[in-house]
């Protein structure tokens, strides 16, 4: 079995450079090929239990989620995951299945399982609550909250403006004449559905039209209930010109519904959907998206993962708040006045 110095030997780097990347320290590029070309060609792997008690560090990252079945997740942690192996990090992913009553449980999961840093991303759960997870608080375990905000939580944050993204694409539908504007949102709890609410009703204030409550449908963030809500816009006496989704999966159930009512997008309905760039390229005509950095959002969450592992507070509570964009394509087309 090889063992750390036959690495140092087959890399002619020194035992201390080997180790320092094994432990998930940063070593020079050059030397990280090195090393990884000689512990590949050479079969070795670490003894995780043996370093675990040395240096009283797991290398595992927990990842708390709403949900399993999100894409826009999935694409995030995908790459949160590649950057992380390269620091010599795995992740424990859970899920509380949008259940406030086991967010906590499984927070507490995560750290009866020794991770050595944790990524939250929270639905109900408060600053009191993670206040009564010691180890948190007292900073032993390193806390990253993404996508929504924990009101007068002292922690590191990464959040995207969606607020102003959404009222760009409401702004967009107004300057093609559309007055008759719906918005499909996730529950009115979560953080990022009351922030593209506001987005939506800034641009119908900014252009002095009136909000009706009807064309503001809330559900879950599921393809389901993007497909019921846009029904229910469909079936009434005068329903929207324009619809506005505002999450992946409610953007796939919504176009559904539209097609298997044989409405064509634009013709019959203006559309903007969220989150997912390939719907661009799906869909005939391609449909203009609001889309997240999702790249950005994960080299910023490493970022703070890994220099608050090393010890570094210099900055925190450090929130770094990012812009969504949107892709025009053909979805939207003007209406007669």
């Amino acid at each position: 079995m090889a063992t750390i110095k036959d690495v140092a030997r087959e890399s002619g780097l020194s035992i201390a450079t080997i180790s320092k990347y094994i432990n998930g320290g940063s070593v020079l590029e050059p030397n990280r090929l090195k090393i990884e070309r000689a512990i590949s060609k050479l079969g070795y792997s670490v003894n995780r239990a043996a370093r675990s008690l040395k240096t009283k560090r797991t290398m595992t990252v927990g990842v708390l989620l709403p949900s399993l079945d999100v894409s826009f997740f999935a694409n995030i942690f995908s790459e949160v995951e590649a950057l992380l192996l390269k620091a010599g990090y795995d992740l424990i992913v859970a899920s509380f299945n949008k259940d406030p009553k086991q967010e906590l449980k499984k927070l507490q999961f995560l750290v009866e399982r020794n991770v050595d840093a944790i990524v939250l991303v929270p639905e109900g759960v408060s600053r009191d609550d993670i206040s009564s997870i010691s180890p948190i608080v007292e900073k032993k375990i390193p806390l990253v909250v993404i996508d929504r905000y924990i009101a007068d939580m002292q922690s590191d944050f990464v959040l995207v403006n969606c607020r102003a993204a959404c009222n760009t694409a409401v702004s967009q539908f107004i300057s093609f004449g559309h007055e008759r504007i719906a918005i499909l949102l996730g529950p009115n709890s979560v953080y990022t559905a009351a922030d593209r609410l506001s987005g939506y009703m800034d641009a119908l204030s900014e252009s002095g039209l009136c909000v009706n409550p009807e064309w503001i449908k809330s559900g879950e963030y599921t393809v389901e209930s993007g497909y019921n809500m846009m029904n229910e816009l469909m079936d009434m006496p005068h329903p929207p010109t324009a619809v506005l989704c505002t999450n992946n999966e409610l953007t796939m159930g919504a176009v559904t519904a539209a097609r298997e009512r044989n409405m064509t997008i634009p013709d019959d309905l203006s559309f903007i959907g969220f989150d997912d760039m390939q719907l661009t390229r799906i869909f005939n005509p391609p449909i203009t998206i609001v889309t997240q950095p999702i790249h950005d959002i994960a080299v910023h969450t490493t970022q703070l993962l890994l220099d608050r592992l090393k010890g570094d507070y210099s900055d925190f509570p450090r929130a770094v708040h990012l812009d969504a964009s949107i892709i025009s394509c053909q979805s939207v087309r003007t209406v007669a006045q």
